[in-house]
């Protein structure tokens, strides 16, 4: 995994996550979806360049 990405991928679910958690703590179901999907797109970019990984020879 290249570090840029991995990189990419962490900043991606950590601030979906914030953003999920205060949008839940405020009551924001909006903000809390929005996070939700910021940590699924960090997640599948991770996901992603592991494979992308496994595949090199």
């Amino acid at each position: 995994m290249s570090a840029s990405e991995k990189a990419k991928a962490k900043t991606e679910q950590a601030k979906g996550k914030s953003k999920e958690t205060l949008g839940n703590a405020v009551g924001n179901d909006r903000m809390a979806a929005e996070g939700q999907a910021e940590k699924t797109k960090g997640d599948a970019r991770e996901a992603k360049e592991k494979t992308k990984d496994t595949l090199k020879p």
